[in-house]
Parts: structure tokens; sequence; C-alpha cells
């Protein structure tokens, strides 16, 4: 008799294409509301991608965005997904230091929820910015009510990663019932690979995640945790010339192709929402502490 198909963590971080660390040098945030916005509209055909798949997701929303887009707020949540925080304006959790990171999500949550008309128990710090810098991170996440993160990146990477993190699911805090679910990663020649998504997904050859997910779903028997972006989709989105090379090469590679490989990623696999996958792993992490 076939084993039950694992359910994977599906989920998007809700940000406009300018809004990425890429860009973070050569576009002020003093100068975003002058540009030209189109994260409703790839939000909307990410939903109707959904939809025809019949699938659940975790929305990783900023509060800016939230602020601006009310509507699509509520229409994400009364589709059946899930409203998570992705903190207000994408400052990286290094940056800000305990007391501003606090007042960051705690902005972005009443946002998130006043809009959406839902509650907010996870969190996704932008660029996986929790690390061996913040851990501090965690508690203020807890003292606020969150239920769980999907913050960590657990790779060596030039822009994030915290490489001595677990690869799967993990209590940071003792004596909280806080879960942090890091990204997917795959193990290739003994050495972890990014394997969640993103530019990863978006540039390698859809045979690469196929190959990671069922990894991990098959030797690991653990959920793979996948996330992408609106502008992913979008190929017709504005070109910033004054970006740095590489990240031009990172930001604008196959965008034409990426919604095709999400179809087939979202009919290949079974997906969820985060907060469904977050109360599993709680529960398996206590009963493995018991």
């Amino acid at each position: 008799m076939d084993e039950p198909r694992i359910v994977n963590g599906l989920s998007v971080d809700v940000e406009d294409w300018f809004q990425v660390g890429a860009f973070e040098n050569v576009i002020e945030r003093g100068d975003w509301d002058g540009l030209s916005c189109r994260v409703e509209r790839n939000t909307d055909l990410i939903l109707e991608m959904f939809a025809e798949a019949e699938v659940k997701a975790t929305f990783f929303t900023l509060g800016w965005v939230a602020e601006r887009y009310g509507p699509m707020m509520r229409r994400i949540a009364e589709q059946g997904h899930e409203i998570a925080s992705h903190g207000y304006d994408h400052a990286r959790v290094f940056t800000l230091g305990r007391e501003r990171f606090a007042a960051d999500i705690e902005r972005a949550r009443k946002l998130l929820e006043d809009t959406s008309g839902s509650a907010v128990t996870g969190y996704r710090a932008p660029s996986f910015s929790i690390d061996h810098r913040t851990p501090w991170a965690y508690s203020v996440l807890a003292e606020q009510g969150y239920a769980y993160s999907s913050s960590v990146a657990p790779i060596v990477h030039d822009h994030y990663g915290w490489r001595e993190a677990p690869r799967f699911a993990f209590q940071p805090l003792p004596g909280s019932d806080l879960v942090e679910i890091p990204v997917t990663t795959a193990m290739l020649g003994g050495r972890r690979v990014a394997a969640g998504g993103g530019g990863f997904f978006r540039v390698l050859p859809y045979a690469f995640s196929r190959w990671a997910i069922r990894q991990v779903n098959r030797q690991d028997r653990r959920p793979a945790i996948f996330y992408f972006h609106p502008w992913e989709i979008d190929p017709e989105q504005p070109r910033v010339p004054d970006a740095p090379m590489r990240s031009r090469l990172r930001h604008y590679t196959n965008l034409d192709k990426m919604a095709d490989k999400l179809r087939d990623l979202v009919g290949e696999f079974e997906w969820g929402r985060m907060d469904v996958l977050a109360q599993r792993e709680a529960a398996l992490a206590t009963e493995l502490a018991a």
C-alpha cells in the first residue's frame, strides 16, 4: 500500500519589484510611492493559478502593501489562504535591533489583520534575516504571540543564511511553543544546497526542484517549504539599469518562464498553508521532547 503523500508548505512573499533586497542600495525607500506598483495585478494572477490547482497557501505580506491594497488582502483571506507577516517595509532584522523590530512587526500585524479580517500567527523575516546575529528576534515573536516563523535559510549565501541552523523545523526558545520552519534545502555530495524556491527555482531547471522536493519528502520524510514572489511572474516589470549586474541577472532571469514552472510544481506535489504545517511540526517537536 502506498504511503500518503506529504503535504508541503506553499508560500508567497508579497512585495513589489522595487522592494527587494537586490535593489535596496539603488532605489530609495522614500521613492516607493512614486513607482509603478504591480503587486496587486501579480497577486491576483497567483490567486487564479492557485484556484485552478485547488491549493491553499500562505501569503507573507508586507504591512506597506496591506496598507495600500486592503481589498486585495480581503480577497486572499476570503479564498481560504493564510495571511502572515513579512514585516512592514522589508527592513532586514539585523538592521533594526530589538525595540525597532518589535515595533515593526506590531505595526505590520495590525495592518494585516485590519485589512484582511483574519488573525496573523506567522512571520517570515525579509531576506531570511533571522540568523546567528539575531536569535533575540524569537523572544520578540514569542512575546507578541506568534505561533511560528519561517525566517531561516540554513545555507551559506552572499545575501543571507544561517549555516549552523537545523534543516528542518525546530523550537528556538526553551519553554516556548514557537516553531521555526526553515526554507528547504537538499543534500548534494554531502553539502546543503538551496532548494526552496525563489531565484533558485526560477533560474535552475525544473528537474532540480523536483529532485530536491522528492528527496525531502521520500528520504527525510519531511515537508518541503517553498516560496516565491509576485514579481517573479511579471516579465513586463520595469528594469533597474543602475543595479549591479549580479543583482539584475538574479532578478530578471527567466521571469517569462516562472508561471509555467509554478503550474507544474503545484500540480505535481501536495501543498498547503504554513500555519497548518506549523501545528503539525509543533506537535512533532513536543512528541520528540517527551
